[in-house]
């Protein structure tokens, strides 16, 4: 059965079994990633699943489409594997807030796409990929039985044809784990309070961090989600719209707990292949995340496996880097990727970024 309503663009919402299978397809990465940043942070888990779900329903509703709101993931890993503080992740956040509101408004986002190249900004997420991965080894050495049976569990749904659910399985299956340590938790609104997990930052690794994450979102979350939005849904949405309404995300959501989110182009595909067709999926998925946040106590956290949580991370290092490597064609545009990416890796994100974007522009100069 399916309910319809309008939303403020005009556009319908609907509410059916297949608007909740595609909003699931995009908690895949979005869980694991902010589950691993609550375990390995100070952020307050709650405040950060009310800011996702209070920013999914708003942009379901303003575009009336599913469009995604993720973690900035180059940040985000940064901020798992310790590179950055999480006052650091919030200092940056609202740097990259300020900047895409700025570009978007200003209507910059496809000339700074131009200057940077799409080799570099595919090299950067094969570098969090990498990083990702080093980080899920350590965590799963902690317990291999676990770590092995929840592989296995991946690789068993993937085997089927589910390699997507396996994510939402085996971090259920960790839930359960830690429910059964700690009892159920009792449902407690968040505390409303400006930065309640600490005040920001600002450092050298939170600037690198953000000029990372800015080619990844101009990239990724601007251009090729607007060009999504004309493929899927026949909609005109500039990547300029997309830039300012994610600056308006960052600016907002951060001093109240939040953390830098974007949209993103595989977000969109993943609710797309999952039955998701209109701004319902938003809302579902929203309600979804507050509820979330009712229950996600310090406790329970402390209790979820950690190898289990080495799992997810697996899965979502090696999503990001088939993201990085699928659109890649060319011997100069594969070296690019694996040169920033092992620069990431063995040196700096930032300073992959950099040198990435210098050569890119020294290249395109003299042709």
């Amino acid at each position: 059965m399916a309910y319809s309503f309008r939303s403020g663009t005009g556009s319908a919402l609907e509410f059916s079994t297949s608007e909740l299978t595609g909003a699931l397809g995009d908690s895949v990465t979005v869980l694991p990633l902010l589950v691993a940043l609550a375990a390995t942070t100070s952020v307050s888990l709650p405040h950060v699943l009310v800011g996702f779900g209070v920013f999914q329903i708003v942009w379901g509703l303003y575009y009336g489409l599913p469009l995604s709101v993720e973690p900035m993931k180059a940040l985000i890993g940064l901020a798992i594997v310790g590179t950055l503080t999480y006052a650091e992740l919030a200092a940056a956040g609202l740097v990259a807030g300020g900047i895409l509101l700025a570009v978007g408004k200003l209507g910059l986002v496809g000339r700074l796409q131009r200057v940077v190249g799409e080799p570099v900004i595919r090299g950067v997420q094969f570098a969090v990929a990498l990083l990702l991965l080093e980080a899920a080894v350590d965590l799963s050495a902690g317990n291999l039985p676990v770590a092995i049976g929840g592989l296995a569990v991946v690789g068993l749904f993937a085997l089927v044809g589910y390699r997507q659910a396996s994510v939402l399985v085996v971090l259920g299956l960790g839930a359960l784990a830690a429910v059964a340590t700690t009892g159920l938790p009792t449902p407690r609104m968040p505390a409303l309070a400006v930065f309640p997990a600490g005040g920001p930052t600002l450092s050298s690794a939170a600037l690198e961090g953000t000029v990372a994450q800015l080619g990844m979102t101009v990239g990724n979350a601007a251009i090729a989600t607007a060009l999504l939005c004309g493929d899927l849904y026949d909609r005109d949405i500039s990547p300029d719209a997309l830039s300012t309404s994610m600056g308006v995300t960052c600016l907002a959501a951060i001093p109240l707990g939040g953390v830098p989110m974007c949209h993103g182009s595989g977000g969109l595909a993943g609710k797309y292949a999952f039955g998701a067709r209109t701004g319902g999926a938003n809302v579902l998925l929203g309600v979804g995340y507050l509820a979330l946040a009712l229950v996600a106590t310090g406790a329970l956290l402390a209790a979820f496996p950690l190898a289990v949580l080495g799992v997810l991370l697996v899965v979502v290092s090696l999503e990001l880097a088939r993201a990085a490597f699928e659109p890649v064609s060319g011997g100069r545009s594969l070296a690019f990727v694996l040169g920033v990416g092992a620069v990431g890796l063995f040196v700096n994100v930032g300073v992959a970024f950099v040198l990435g974007a210098v050569l890119s522009w020294v290249l395109a100069r003299a042709e």
